[in-house]
């Protein structure tokens, strides 16, 4: 898998951080934010991811200036979907940042459905 962003160096050598090990932070991260029932799967058909496949629905890419996070999560009908967007775009970006020592250049949030919580 290719990485994220340029390799963290140092004086003892370097790292990288692969894409999936981004999308998996931003999969429990999202998950875990209040209002989001689950992640969705893109394309035609459209459905409800469980929990364990918190990889699907996202998608992480580069920037000059740091890494690009695209998100599409499904909702709980009836809270502000403006307000659950900010608060996973501000978790995810954090988390992110704080757990890897990259910078984030965007997180973008894809809400493509709402649903009632079981």
């Amino acid at each position: 898998m290719e990485a994220a962003a340029q390799p963290l160096e140092s004086t003892l050598g370097k790292i990288t951080i692969a894409s999936d090990v981004i999308a998996t932070i931003v999969g429990h991260t999202a998950s875990e934010a209040y209002g989001v029932v689950g992640m969705a799967s893109r394309g035609r058909v459209r459905k409800l991811l469980a929990r364990d496949r918190v990889t699907q629905g996202i998608e992480i890419g580069r920037a000059e200036d740091g890494v690009r996070i695209d998100l599409h999560v499904v909702v709980e009908y009836g809270l502000n979907l403006a307000e659950v967007a900010s608060t996973v775009r501000n978790r995810v970006a954090y988390e992110v940042e704080r757990l890897t020592g990259l910078t984030v250049a965007a997180v973008e949030v894809h809400i493509e459905d709402v649903r009632r919580s079981a």
